[in-house]
């Protein structure tokens, strides 16, 4: 092995372990320890600095790329071994794996310990701290690669971190990427680090997790066993559960749940607020209106806000409240479905039948129901008649969650909606057998349609429309109390001007000032910062705008802007469906004054 190849190796080595290249003065380090030179000859300025600091650090950092400990007197040796390594093993699978964490305490040491008991099993390794901001130098383009490659997803799920919007993004991004790569499914591992099994996570998590919590950390103790367990898995192997009798499943909680209560023991907000909490708002009179209208035949709710404002919260109760009267209720989030689900109708209809099919633990005839003599909407309209409604003594409630999704593919988008319509009509007209009749759906979106439909196909001009707003200073003044804090208007006021009536934004705040302590004046003067107790939101938004380019220069466009601007519709719309924008009429100015301050930095360089 001569220099140049063994610089490039390790550079490999270590860019593919730790996430980071070698910089200039380690390469330096690196060539002139190779060729025996003291550290004194190598950097003459400072040789103290570069041995006991850069150097030190370099040989910590191909240490663990090498998976053995390596100094800089012998890590020729070393390197050559790990060489003729892989190149012995080179007939064997190579399984990539990412480990994503949260920068906090056990949860860095036990990723760190992870990945370096999976390097020296000679697997590839990719540990990165998800609480690292997208603007740091390459680190997105570098996380793009990594997440793409990989084909485990390793989770460490603390209960910070099961409701983190950068680890649910991150794991969206690397079911994506994976999808539009390979063939075999990505395969998620998460592991439970001093969680309960009923701990509250984020909604969108939760669809993302395998039902096995069969992989749990309580102690350092149980470090040794889990390892092995990743090892096992990683390799093929069988793993032994007789010594760890962890139930697979959660407990199920009574559905019944109480009405909020004046005061109550904080809670983290992590998405959906559960149906049993006592900080869940009501929406009047929305909500009363939805529960009378579900009892209707072949009735349509749409429901339509921004980004967390609590959509999927009132489906859920809407659904909850037709199961109380005996109906069958199946809840779908097309945010869930992989890309080549949308890649023509047929797909889509299927995986839509399937997924409705499973949910109601009926029998599965989709394949062998489905025909090429028929055209895709014929198919489906008659496996639900054929297969679905009649298989059911009671009305079905299909609440559709993220809808948005079929809007990003036009060509689907037209005849999926329109077949929507098409059974809200057929319900409206009757038929001998009274089927369409039991059909009631719940169509959740997130902003206005900006795709073009038939007005006479479309299924949102018709059906009870409801548009949440944000909360007002009487119900965060309600919210305040829950919280036992003991306010004036004036501080209310002060928290609604950095994040007006967000439902998601103000509860994380009361949470915040009630468990930690804080001082209104502290949490508010962080608040647009990545220290301060927005900053895994903040950073989860940034990561997504810089995915696309296109919107990251239109937000901040309006970021900059001293006054309301007017955006490209299209743009405009994604913008406010992320909930970053609000917009009057054609203009369009930052939702909050926390993403003014926030992206106006941070996005002037995209313009």
């Amino acid at each position: 092995m001569d220099i140049d190849e063994a610089l490039a190796f390790a550079d490999r080595l270590i860019l593919e372990r730790t996430g980071k290249p070698l910089s200039d003065l380690e390469r330096k380090i690196f060539v002139g320890s190779w060729e025996g030179q003291s550290y004194r000859t190598i950097y003459p300025a400072n040789p103290h600095y570069v041995e006991k600091q850069v150097g030190y650090k370099l040989w910590q950092k191909l240490s663990t790329a090498l998976g053995e400990k390596v100094k800089k007197k012998q890590f020729r040796g070393a390197l050559e071994r790990q060489l003729r390594s892989l190149s012995d093993r080179a007939d064997l699978p190579m399984q990539s794996v990412f480990i994503g964490y949260r920068n906090q305490a056990p949860d860095r040491t036990l990723a760190e310990q992870i990945h370096q008991a999976i390097a020296a099993a000679r697997h590839h390794a990719v540990l990165v701290d998800v609480d690292t901001s997208p603007t740091a130098s390459g680190w997105l383009n570098r996380l793009e690669e990594q997440l793409a490659q990989c084909s485990h997803f390793i989770l460490l799920l603390s209960p910070e971190a099961a409701v983190s919007e950068m680890l649910v993004e991150a794991l969206r991004r690397a079911t994506e990427l994976h999808d539009s790569h390979h063939t075999e499914p990505l395969a998620v591992v998460p592991i439970w680090i001093n969680c309960a099994l009923d701990l509250p996570m984020n909604y969108d998590l939760c669809s993302y997790l395998p039902d096995d919590r069969s992989h749990q950390w309580r102690s350092p103790d149980d470090t040794p066993r889990l390892v092995q367990d990743l090892l096992n898995l990683l390799s093929g192997q069988q793993i032994d559960r007789s010594c760890s009798p962890i139930p697979s499943q959660p407990p199920i909680r009574n559905a019944a749940y109480p009405a909020p209560v004046p005061t109550a023991d904080p809670e983290i907000p992590q998405g959906q607020v559960r149906l049993h909490s006592q900080f869940y708002v009501e929406r009047v009179p929305d909500e009363a209106q939805c529960y009378r209208e579900i009892r209707q035949p072949g009735t349509l709710i749409r429901i339509k806000a921004p980004r967390q404002m609590g959509k999927t919260s009132l489906m859920s109760r809407i659904l909850y409240r037709a199961k109380e009267q005996g109906y069958r209720t199946v809840s779908l989030s097309f945010q869930h479905a992989d890309k080549a689900v949308f890649a023509s109708l047929d797909r889509l209809l299927q995986w839509f039948c399937t997924r409705i099919t499973r949910k109601l633990h009926l029998p599965h005839h989709v394949d062998q129901y489905w025909s090429d003599l028929y055209g895709s909407k014929d198919n489906c309209n008659a496996y639900f008649e054929d297969c679905l409604l009649p298989e059911i003594d009671a009305p079905l409630v299909l609440g559709l969650d993220e809808v948005d999704r079929v809007f990003e593919h036009p060509n689907v988008a037209d005849d999926f909606f329109g077949l929507l319509r098409a059974w809200y009509e057929e319900a409206g007209y009757g038929d001998d057998r009274g089927l369409w009749e039991k059909l009631r759906m719940v169509v959740v979106h997130s902003t206005e349609v900006y795709i073009p439909l038939d007005v006479n196909q479309s299924p949102f001009n018709v059906g009870l429309p409801i548009e949440l707003t944000e909360f007002s200073p009487a119900q965060v003044q309600d919210l305040v109390q829950r919280h036992r804090l003991n306010w004036r208007s004036l501080q209310i006021e002060q928290l609604m001007q950095m994040v007006g009536g967000h439902p998601y934004l103000v509860r994380l705040a009361l949470y915040h000032l009630v468990q930690h302590q804080l001082s209104l004046e502290q949490l508010l003067a962080t608040a647009p910062t990545e220290a301060g107790i927005y900053g895994d939101h903040l950073r989860g938004h940034l990561w997504r705008l810089q995915q696309h380019p296109a919107l990251a220069a239109a937000f901040g466009e309006v970021a900059i802007a001293p006054a309301p601007i007017e955006l490209e519709s299209l743009l405009a719309f994604k913008l406010h469906s992320m909930g970053l924008v609000q917009m009057q009429g054609n203009q369009t100015t930052p939702r909050f004054e926390l993403y003014r301050q926030y992206f106006r930095d941070r996005l002037a360089n995209s313009n």
